[in-house]
Formats: structure tokens, C-alpha cells, sequence
């Protein structure tokens, strides 16, 4: 059983920078992703991290403005967003899987999300 617990979000302008955390408890997994869903839209991918290697995927739309990476001490993963966009207005949701996949349908266990909103 995992627990996931999202926080970071906030209203920022287009431009600026958050960071997101995910703090889990209970057992690790293989990977930890972040997904995010927008107001009338389906739940997308944004970025998964292999924990053993920190090796990472990311979403085209976030490729290069976007830092996934965790902390084994804190059990806690990151995702440091830069330049944000009005397009990446949504609630973000940490999710934990022990496979390796950007399909949200592989994942396990979800937190509760957090919201993100940029203004242009």
C-alpha cells in the first residue's frame, strides 16, 4: 500500500516556475510519474522517473522546461516546472507504478493532485 500526497501547487504568471513535491509512504515502487489533467480534458502524461537509476521520460509539450527527480532520503519526488505556459493549467497528480510506462492506466497508486493555474 502506498500513499501519495501532492503540494506546490499556486497561481503563477506565464513565465514563472513551480515546484511540485510528492511526498509517498509505504512501499517503493519502480517508477513514480506525474500526469496532469485539465479542465474538460483527459488526464495526459507529463513525466515518469525510474527511481533505481533516475533515469526519466518527459512529455513532448514539457521536454526542456520541465526537471523530474526525487529524493530517497525524504521518499519524496520533485517536479521543478519552468516557463510555465497557460497550457499547463491543470491539476497535477503524482502516481506511483512498478513497471516503467507513461500510461496512466499502469499506474497503482494516485495522490490527490494539486493545482497548478498559469495566467497569461
Amino acid at each position: 500500500q502506498v500513499q501519495l500526497v501532492e503540494s506546490g501547487g499556486g497561481l503563477v504568471q506565464a513565465g514563472g516556475s513551480l515546484r511540485l513535491s510528492c511526498a509517498a509512504s509505504g512501499r517503493s515502487r519502480y517508477a513514480m510519474g506525474w500526469f496532469r489533467q485539465a479542465p474538460g480534458k483527459e488526464r495526459e502524461f507529463v513525466a515518469v522517473i525510474k527511481w533505481s537509476a533516475g533515469s526519466a521520460i518527459y512529455a513532448d509539450s514539457v521536454k526542456g522546461r520541465f526537471t523530474i527527480s526525487g529524493d530517497n532520503a525524504k521518499n519524496t519526488v520533485y517536479l521543478q516546472m519552468n516557463s510555465l505556459k497557460p497550457e499547463d493549467t491543470a491539476v497535477y497528480y503524482c502516481a506511483a507504478t512498478f513497471g516503467w510506462s507513461i500510461r496512466g492506466s499502469d499506474y497503482d497508486y494516485w495522490g490527490q493532485g494539486t493545482q497548478v493555474t498559469v495566467s497569461s
